[in-house]
């Protein structure tokens, strides 16, 4: 199973899982010696204060917390069927700690289907919903995250309140709904239970606002965040808030800050072994090596972070450490290196922004689901009404007989309309979904699967196509020095400019950040080679304006056709993107073909 892309940079994966737990030193064991641990009771004199007291302990003595449930199972007869539904909860908790989520998830499903007290239940349903995120269900995920919502006024439980908040916000953070994720911060730091202090609600609230794009280094939530976390005695989720500092710092161009607050928290970082901060530390340092012109501990860093990766993770930090080795191995000249680090870099960005596009996508349909069902029980509740109606104008005189049924013909038309509303809201939401958000044209999943049923219609007409990916020149000093907002208006403006050179037949997509992707279809070699060159010069003739700012652009080219690579996408795909980088190589803005011609060649 793929392991949950690491989109949100805030490390605050503790949720129910790690935090607290993970932050203890002896938290990789689950067993304690009974000879040094804590002491516990020889019998279980009180079971529900027994239970309370290991589930205070879930958090912060991990251990001692599965030594009580230990002992709870040795003792389940004397259980009341209330706490006997609460150690069941405990269990599904430890065992998805452990990492069975299957297991796990079977446990939750039957407590929220047959416990009597709801409180357990909301609990369960809380766990549930970090399970399928944790997972990558997404669509599941939202629904029941939508379901919690609706149903967090009857909630009266302190701390079940507090857990459904958690996770609601962590999951709609997911799903980039910002507002709504912080929303649910401050429910959270407003309603603490006993037991409980702001280092959580201030963690959920800092990821919010990170990234929602809402924070600074010197914002108040940081600082905050950091002081009530130390308070608390919760080291893992104070780094959490100092890397997310860092991170601050990167962006803002303090490279120095950075590194000197990594160099503060690596001692702790490595003695709670906690992945995720592993992983982001050192991504962040290698990141501000780089930016410090320090290539050789650079690349000792980026080495570092890919060098823990999972097999099959794709992860935004890896993205990072990536690109980091490209730009170092770049600037010493080591071209064959180089390649090898832009591709990782591409398959983790690719990677990076299809898991985007599902968590968007899976929140919008869940979204659409639950306005539907709104729909449908609002149609139901009219029929209901009209039936009773019906019953009370059986009694009546012909005439007012003949106005009910007029009336009935208007509700049941307009209820037809409601349908017809909400099947074309579906259809123009399944069209959005196939077209890249910021330039209108078809998304890098959308472009292959087109592309590829054209591929296969003119093979079978046995016509030509050929296949061409354009990369913006130094697009990354267009984003440094000009910021992403004239960077994005960039990326709209190649797209209007390309748009007229295209005939009908042709298909255009954005692959990924500065990279498109168009398919000539019913097109020879030579035509394309001009097509494409056409498409090199008008971008080149045509300064990008933002305001009163002119910004010059160059495009390279890597052009592959069916005569030499076949009819299969992948093959296109792969020789088009070789040629591409021998265009990039050979001094950029031009077109290099998949047989090594090169048109119109001119240095950028």
């Amino acid at each position: 199973m793929a392991r949950l892309p690491n989109r949100l940079k805030t490390w605050t994966a503790l949720a129910v899982l790690g935090l607290g737990a993970l932050a203890r030193p002896g938290h990789a064991s689950l067993m304690v010696d009974t000879a040094t641990g804590p002491a516990v009771q020889s019998t279980i004199g009180n079971p529900s204060a027994f239970l309370d007291q290991a589930e205070s302990l879930q958090r912060k003595d991990h251990p001692k917390f599965v030594q009580m449930l230990e002992r709870l199972h040795r003792e389940t007869p004397k259980l009341s069927p209330r706490d006997e539904w609460r150690l069941r909860y405990l269990d599904a908790w430890e065992v998805m700690f452990q990492g069975n989520y299957a297991k796990s998830e079977e446990a939750l499903r039957e407590i929220i289907a047959k416990a009597t007290d709801d409180a357990i239940r909301f609990r369960a349903s809380s766990l549930l919903l970090m399970n399928l995120g944790w997972n990558q269900r997404y669509e599941e995920a939202f629904t029941l995250a939508n379901r919690l919502a609706s149903e967090l006024p009857s909630i009266k439980d302190p701390m079940t309140r507090f857990l459904v908040l958690m996770n609601l916000s962590q999951m709609l953070d997911l799903a980039g709904q910002t507002d709504l994720a912080i929303k649910y911060a401050r429910m959270m730091d407003e309603a603490i239970p006993a037991g409980e202090n702001r280092c959580l609600p201030l963690n959920l609230l800092v990821a919010a606002l990170y990234n929602g794009k809402r924070l600074h280094s010197a914002s108040p939530e940081v600082q905050e965040g950091i002081d009530a976390c130390t308070a608390a005695q919760q080291p893992v989720a104070t780094n959490s808030i100092r890397l997310v500092l860092g991170s601050l710092y990167i962006d803002e161009k303090q490279p120095a800050k950075a590194l000197a607050l990594l160099d503060r928290i690596e001692p702790t970082v490595r003695l709670n072994r906690f992945y995720p901060h592993m992983l982001s530390a050192q991504a962040e340092r290698a990141q501000a090596l780089s930016m410090l012109g320090n290539d050789s501990e650079a690349r000792k860093a980026g080495l570092a972070a890919a060098a823990m990766a999972h097999q099959g993770e794709i992860s935004e930090w890896l993205m990072v450490a990536y690109e980091v080795l490209y730009e170092v191995e770049k600037r010493q000249g080591h071209t064959a290196a180089a390649l090898v680090y832009h591709e990782q870099y591409a398959a983790q960005d690719k990677g990076y922004l299809n898991d985007i596009s599902a968590r968007t996508l899976a929140y919008e349909m869940a979204q659409q689901h639950l306005h539907v069902q709104r729909l449908e029980t609002d149609a139901l509740a009219k029929q209901n009404s009209i039936l009773r109606l019906q019953q009370a104008l059986n009694t009546k005189a012909v005439e007012t007989g003949r106005l009910y049924i007029a009336l009935l013909l208007m509700m049941l038309v307009s209820i037809v309309l409601w349908l017809f509303r909400i099947k074309r809201s579906q259809l123009r939401f399944k069209k959005l979904s196939c077209v890249d958000g910021l330039t209108g044209i078809l998304n890098h999943q959308t472009f292959i699967a087109e592309a590829s049923r054209a591929l296969h219609l003119t093979e079978k007409k046995h016509g030509k196509a050929c296949l061409i990916f354009i990369d913006l020149d130094h697009f990354k000093q267009i984003n440094d020095t000009h910021g992403h907002a004239v960077g994005d208006d960039m990326l709209k403006h190649v797209v209007t400019l390309c748009r007229p050179l295209l005939r009908t037949s042709d298909l255009f997509g954005r692959l990924g950040g500065e990279e498109f992707g168009i398919l000539f279809v019913d097109c020879g070699r030579e035509q394309g080679m001009m097509l494409a060159e056409r498409v090199r010069r008008t971008i080149e003739a045509s300064p990008g304006h933002c305001e009163d700012l002119a910004v010059a652009l160059s495009a390279s080219i890597g052009m592959a056709a069916t005569d030499m690579s076949g009819y299969a996408m992948q093959p296109l795909c792969r020789d088009a993107d070789a040629a591409l980088y021998r265009a990039k190589r050979g001094g950029r803005n031009r077109v290099v073909t998949d047989n090594g011609d090169e048109k119109h060649a001119k240095r950028a």
